[in-house]
């Protein structure tokens, strides 16, 4: 019996970024598609949709207006969409006028941590719901170290990363080597190190690469 091939998808994006958890959920919807064809291993990379905001963050409002020049009604109606296009995904945004950007840096530092304990995704996932739909400030180390210890990470290790500089080093490069890479945007898909999707694409724009450009190339 032939062995089930491994597919391999390394996944750029920021956890404040709304299209990022859109896209991954239609892939997530397109990998559903190849369930006992192949077997998928994810990775997360790390990108700051704003690597210079203070560590007090800034009101979404604010922030919308000051770097896409979005009225308020603009921003509203993008909110509308979102909401929308989470429901249609069982995701759930919870925008209120109250709601903060905030600096992600810390975040990825856990997120990069996370990568060789197995619990990357599960920490990654558990980072959108924490920002999106509980409204909760994914800067604050110790909201950090409780939502790592939610997907089973330990707590006194996640905290005492925090603590510290520790892997400030490596996402800086790991951030720096994305972008020679030419990704100026999340997020991006990249599929067994060769094939790169941007954005937040169908399930069906997916399923085609995996099945004409991976699965088709395996047999």
């Amino acid at each position: 019996m032939p062995e089930t091939p491994v597919i391999t998808i390394d996944i750029v994006s920021d956890v404040v970024c709304p299209w990022c958890i859109i896209g991954y959920k239609k892939l997530e919807k397109a990998m559903a598609r190849f369930e006992g064809q192949a077997r998928f291993e994810l990775s997360w990379h790390a990108f700051e949709l704003n690597p210079s905001m203070p560590p007090e963050g800034q009101s979404i409002n604010e922030h919308m207006a000051q770097k896409y020049g979005a009225i308020p009604e603009q921003s509203k109606a993008n909110r509308e969409r979102l909401r929308n296009a989470g429901d249609e995904l069982d995701f759930t945004f919870s925008y209120h006028e109250d709601m903060r950007m905030v600096n992600t840096f810390d975040a990825h530092r856990l997120l990069h941590w996370a990568g060789g304990t197995g619990k990357q995704t599960s920490l990654k996932l558990a980072l959108f719901k924490a920002h999106f739909t509980d409204g909760r400030d994914v800067s604050d180390h110790h909201t950090l170290v409780e939502i790592a210890s939610s997907v089973g990470l330990d707590k006194k290790r996640a905290s005492d990363l925090l603590a510290t500089d520790m892997f400030a080093a490596e996402v800086r490069a790991e951030e720096a080597e994305w972008q020679d890479r030419f990704i100026t945007g999340v997020p991006a898909f990249i599929f067994n190190r060769k094939f790169m999707v941007p954005g937040a694409q169908e399930p069906d724009v997916f399923a085609n690469i995996i099945e004409s450009k991976l699965l088709k190339k395996a047999a």
